[in-house]
């Protein structure tokens, strides 16, 4: 990558904004500056300041094809060719290209973010006066030129058209680079426009501003780079955005995408095709590429005999070298993967966006899935799976450093899953659970409190009003959530501590009915009441307790200390069923609140600890 640093006069910015010679990458997003700013960059600009460094991308460039479009508020001619594209100075040169040229009407917004268009003038007199006045001199006044009061019913000021801003003294600015000079000799006092041209027009004239010119041979992910670090005042370059730009410039080489490929257009489709898959919203579009590009270096690295074959990547620098071409091709059966991984995640009771454990784990889950074709739906097979997806929830793998598990798991689960090796992924590898996690997880932010919960849906669990079990249909029909055993209530009132009152092993899931049932009761009083209600027996009531791993007898005697300590234990079973792994038990009865004040002092939370990568 190379680059240049030249000077240029602003009226050839403004020329070349004007002749679509300096266009925007597509990937840019739209015009955003208040009305605020944009006079006091026309401030700068009278007062000679420096307003900072543009950056333009030389175009001709056989690796960076992005598609251009105009500087907002300029019309082309369809077709009209782009020899520079616009990386960094959006904002400032297209309110320059509005306010400067043309009629002189920009399409702004005030500080409450109401759109309105305005103009820009100056009072003549009051600039001349001092030069510390130009701030002041400088007027922002509505698109027609007419300032209004009392609720626009009367006019303050017309400055409308020529002759009535002469009359008023106002200098329209969108003349400071036009036909300024028919507008300066037709004032009545000819020293004001001799003055003013002087002090303003002129020096305007030879206004500069640098830029930063990258030649033809910077790649994408050069442009990524340079645009999030040098940008000024812009939002972060999404890889989705630019890729948006560089497929839709790379249309034309590739017939099955047709004449103008949108990125955003085709994700848009992807989304409609999943709107029947509420866990699907979890998957963002940059979730989407990332499967691609593990795919498409996966293809690579198998192909290749060498004893370096390239390697499989879902690296931010990998997903930038994609072409049209790779998307294209994963791009159906990755449609359909994820709506597979979506099915999956039901199987295992899990419905809804909120919780899902890890949504990033759906990207290596669907390119697995791509990767083992149907096979991923054998028994064997799917067991391995269920496996490998608990291991990485109940390990909590999945919370830093997920990309390089990305590629192991791609790497090692298909041929694991088949029974091709015994050797198991590393994600498998890695995954513990200690006992004393379960204390500390209390709230649906963590990934293992999640996925408890739907180990337990899908151990059975089974509502304990209506005997329904908590299947996708009843999940929603019952309004189910998670909840107390022993209410917080009657916790606080028994001096249970936070710990263990909060903890997942006081919490599981039922219907609202049941919850609103139970209330804030003693569990002996309420299981009388549901039994009531209900129209069951004890033994009844029991077995149904049992599906949710509940000690019922525990809970017929207010035992809060012996249905913890029953109830840990089964989830720890329940655990290790779902990992293969042993859980390490970690707790001596007595210690568990210096386990769990261990935990807090090491800084971790219960979203991030503990992880392992």
């Amino acid at each position: 990558m190379g680059f240049l640093t030249p000077m240029y006069e602003l009226g050839e910015y403004l020329d070349w904004t004007r002749s679509g010679e300096i266009q925007l990458p597509d990937f840019q997003r739209g015009y955003k500056w208040e009305d605020e700013r944009i006079r006091q960059l026309l401030v700068t600009v009278l007062r000679g300041h420096p307003l900072g460094v543009v950056m333009l991308l030389k175009t001709g460039n056989a690796q960076v094809r992005f598609k251009p479009r105009p500087i907002e508020g300029v019309d082309l001619e369809p077709g009209t060719t782009a020899k520079h594209l616009l990386l960094d100075g959006q904002q400032r040169l297209t309110s320059l290209t509005q306010a400067l040229s043309g009629d002189g009407v920009v399409a702004t917004k005030d500080s409450r973010g109401k759109l309105l268009d305005r103009r820009y003038v100056v009072h003549m007199d009051i600039a001349l006066s001092d030069q510390n006045r130009v701030d002041e001199a400088v007027v922002s006044i509505p698109g027609d030129g007419v300032i209004r009061t009392n609720f626009a019913k009367d006019v303050l000021l017309d400055l409308s058209d020529h002759d009535k801003q002469r009359e008023h003294g106002y200098f329209p600015l969108n003349l400071l680079y036009g036909d300024y000079m028919s507008w300066i000799l037709d004032l009545d006092d000819p020293t004001l426009g001799k003055e003013f041209h002087k002090k303003f027009i002129k020096p305007a004239a030879t206004y500069d501003i640098p830029a930063i010119i990258l030649d033809e041979n910077t790649d994408k992910a050069a442009v990524a780079t340079v645009f999030e670090k040098v940008n000024i005042g812009g939002l972060a370059l999404n890889v989705f955005e630019l890729l948006t730009a560089v497929f839709a410039g790379d249309a034309g080489y590739y017939e099955s995408a047709g004449e103008d490929f949108r990125l955003n257009d085709d994700w848009k489709e992807t989304q409609l095709k999943w709107s029947t898959y509420p866990a699907l919203a979890a998957v963002e579009n940059t979730d989407f590429l990332q499967a691609v590009t593990m795919l498409t270096t996966r293809k690579r690295h198998l192909a290749d005999s060498s004893d370096r074959p390239p390697a499989i990547s879902a690296k931010r620098e990998d997903v930038l070298k994609l072409t049209l071409e790779d998307y294209l091709e994963w791009r159906d059966p990755l449609r359909e993967a994820f709506i597979w991984s979506a099915t999956f995640l039901a199987d295992r009771h899990i419905f809804a966006r909120r919780d899902i454990p890890y949504p990033k784990q759906l990207v290596p889950l669907a390119a697995i899935k791509v990767g083992l074709g149907k096979d991923a739906d054998l028994i064997g097979v799917s067991e391995r799976l269920a496996r490998w997806y608990w291991c990485g929830v109940l390990g909590e793998l999945y919370g830093s450093a997920i990309e390089t598990r990305f590629v192991r798991d791609i790497e090692a689960v298909p041929a694991w899953a088949v029974g091709a090796t015994s050797t198991l992924p590393r994600t498998v590898q890695d995954a513990s659970f200690t006992e004393s996690r379960l204390h500390s997880l209390r709230t649906r932010n963590a990934a293992a409190y999640k996925g408890l919960a739907a180990l337990l849906l899908g151990n059975g669990a089974r509502d304990w009003m209506e005997d329904k079990a908590l299947d996708k249909v009843q999940y929603v029909d019952l309004a189910v959530d998670i909840h107390h055993v022993f209410p917080q209530k009657w916790c606080n009132d028994n001096g249970i501590d936070d710990e263990h009152r909060e903890s997942i092993i006081n919490k599981t899931t039922i219907s609202a009915r049941t919850n609103r049932t139970i209330g804030g009761a003693a569990p002996s009083s309420y299981l009388s009441v549901i039994e009531k209600r209900a129209q069951i027996d004890h033994d009844k009531l029991d077995q149904i307790l049992g599906t949710h791993l509940v000690p019922a007898q525990r809970l017929r005697e207010n035992d809060f200390n012996g249905y913890f300590r029953e109830r840990r234990e089964a989830l720890c079973t329940l655990v290790e069923s779902a990992t293969g792994k042993p859980v390490q038990r970690d707790i001596e009865e007595g210690h568990a609140e210096e386990d769990s004040a261990s935990f807090e002092a090491d800084g971790l939370s219960e979203e991030t600890a503990p992880v392992t990568d």
